[in-house]
């Protein structure tokens, strides 16, 4: 997202209104006007920049100046645009230019939005807009268009904590259901619970959750406790991505009424209930956090290291999930250039195991002539700068490795009949690929390398001991072990973040005996 600057409009422009002064009003609180039939802006036409003009950028104010909107954009998709990061009171669209004006109802709310769509392209309709401060300091427009008058009405009452009138209920056509069923689609990164929390906890409270997979998507049941709650959610959030270009959210009303929640735990909670019990084989929500959740919905927010503050629904989403894709990369190779590499140690198979844990390595190349590196070729740029993201900087057998983005597109084979000694492998077709599956329950276990390995498809009569000494033969301390329930699964701790990153490498797919194979990925948690 770029910031776009704004020329400047001059004294006695009839366009927008006169520069320094606020445009005419007629609605005290929350208005809406359409701008028909004067040039916009001094002649910049449909959007674009007049190369002629004196260029510079506003100093920032709580109106914002709207650019290259598709033709068919309504005023409730812009207002859309606004509602994550505070109160919206007012709009003027300009009709024919592609162009509108959206008024924050504080600066400060204006200034987290710029912030958020300068790292994040906003679109609407699947079309790249721009979004810049206005030399306006305040907007002033005759009322135009009803309905969009009683969207604004009613999201200044939601927000303030009241209760919107019964005709701003019937302009809302406002579903009788707070439940709403959303879908993700694309889904790259890990959608999880807890993101989901974070980014409809901003249109009021967040009483229940459940999510599933069906049809290999991922799904999720979320339940207000108002139906005009769901309502603006829906209005402002579908069609929305969660991350940079991929995880979009498809929001529809369901059916339902009131969840049905059984258990707290990484797949459903109910947010009145911190009692309920996390149920066998999850992982159970920390008694501190449910605490903090059952006194307050948004509590959290403010706690995520990192985040922007105030939090805007998506940068909250995004930095829940610790991982958002690159700025400005989504358009790169998904070739890495990995380097100072334990040459005497590394293979491609290691690299393959390593890295997989982030993305399915389809070839990976250490260079003939400079064996400290290596080309890896991952299945997207995502899947790349994912784990360029998490891996660079890391000490793999003993050395701290560098990871880049490659110029290179693709990783060439070696051809026919020669001979590179084993440093250039094919893993396109390899069973052992993480990510294959739509919707797999490994796209929600993506995180940082960290001392603490997660253990899975353990055969039953494999013992702690066993474990501990298999890790402990890897070349590390195991100090902490910790079963779950169903003892299919488990958790190690090794004394260091290299100690697990080696075990890692050596024991996934470790054969257990049985054709059972061992799973080991990194672990959120502590024992």
């Amino acid at each position: 997202m770029y910031r776009c600057s704004t020329p400047r409009m001059e004294a006695g422009s009839d366009s927008g209104g006169r520069a320094g002064r606020p445009l005419k009003r007629s609605i005290s609180d929350v208005a809406v006007g359409v701008k028909r039939g004067s040039d916009e802006l001094n002649g910049a036409s449909n959007g674009s920049d007049s190369k002629k003009l004196r260029v510079e950028e506003a100093p920032p104010s709580r109106v914002l100046h709207i650019r290259k909107l598709p033709n068919e954009a309504s005023e409730t998709e812009v207002i859309a645009l606004g509602l994550p990061f505070g109160k919206v009171t007012n709009i003027l669209t300009l009709k024919g230019k592609n162009q509108a004006f959206l008024e924050m109802g504080t600066e400060e709310a204006a200034i987290t939005m710029i912030n958020y769509y300068t790292t994040v392209t906003p679109h609407i309709r699947n079309i790249p807009i721009f979004i810049q401060y206005s030399n306006h300091k305040e907007l002033k427009t005759d009322a135009g268009n009803q309905r969009t008058q009683a969207v604004l009405q009613a999201v200044s009452a939601v927000q303030s904590g009241g209760s919107p009138s019964s005709d701003v209920q019937d302009a809302l056509a406002a579903a009788s259901s707070p439940v709403l069923r959303i879908i993700i689609d694309n889904m790259f990164y890990p959608v999880t619970l807890d993101v989901l929390q974070q980014i409809f906890s901003k249109f009021g409270t967040v009483m229940k959750i459940i999510t599933f997979t069906k049809n290999n998507q991922f799904q999720a049941l979320l339940q207000f406790s108002d139906p005009v709650n769901a309502q603006q959610a829906k209005l402002a959030l579908d069609g929305q991505n969660i991350y940079n270009s991929c995880c979009t959210l498809r929001i529809d009303f369901s059916k339902l009424v009131n969840l049905n929640v059984k258990y707290n735990n990484d797949k459903s909670r109910d947010y009145t209930r911190p009692e309920l019990p996390a149920g066998d084989g999850q992982p159970s929500l920390d008694t501190t956090v449910a605490a903090a959740f059952s006194k307050d919905s948004n509590s959290l927010l403010g706690k995520i290291p990192g985040a922007l503050s105030p939090l805007s629904a998506a940068a909250a989403a995004a930095a829940a999930a610790g991982r958002v894709a690159l700025a400005g990369q989504t358009g790169s190779s998904g070739v890495l250039l990995v380097s100072n590499l334990n040459e005497e140690m590394v293979t491609p198979q290691s690299l393959f195991t390593l890295f997989g844990v982030y993305g399915d390595v389809q070839r990976v190349k250490i260079l003939y002539n400079k064996k400290d590196s290596a080309l890896i070729q991952m299945s997207d740029a995502n899947q790349a700068q994912l784990a360029m993201s998490h891996l660079n900087g890391q000490k793999v057998y003993g050395k701290i490795i560098r990871v880049t983005l490659s110029k290179h597109q693709t990783v060439a084979l070696p051809r026919d009949g020669l001979d590179d000694q084993g440093l250039t492998k094919d893993f396109a077709n390899s069973p052992l690929h993480r990510f294959k599956k739509p919707g797999s329950k490994n796209f929600q276990n993506i995180f940082p390398p960290s001392a603490t390995l997660h253990l899975s498809n353990i055969p039953q009569d494999v013992t702690e001991d066993d474990l501990r000494l298999l890790f402990s033969n890897a070349g590390g301390t195991v100090k902490a072990f910790k079963f779950f329930q169903d003892r299919k699964m488990a958790l190690i701790q090794m004394s260091t973040v290299e100690e697990a990153i080696q075990a890692l490498i050596d024991l996934h797919n470790y054969n257990m005996g049985g054709n059972q194979h061992l799973r080991v990925s990194f672990s959120k948690s502590t024992i």
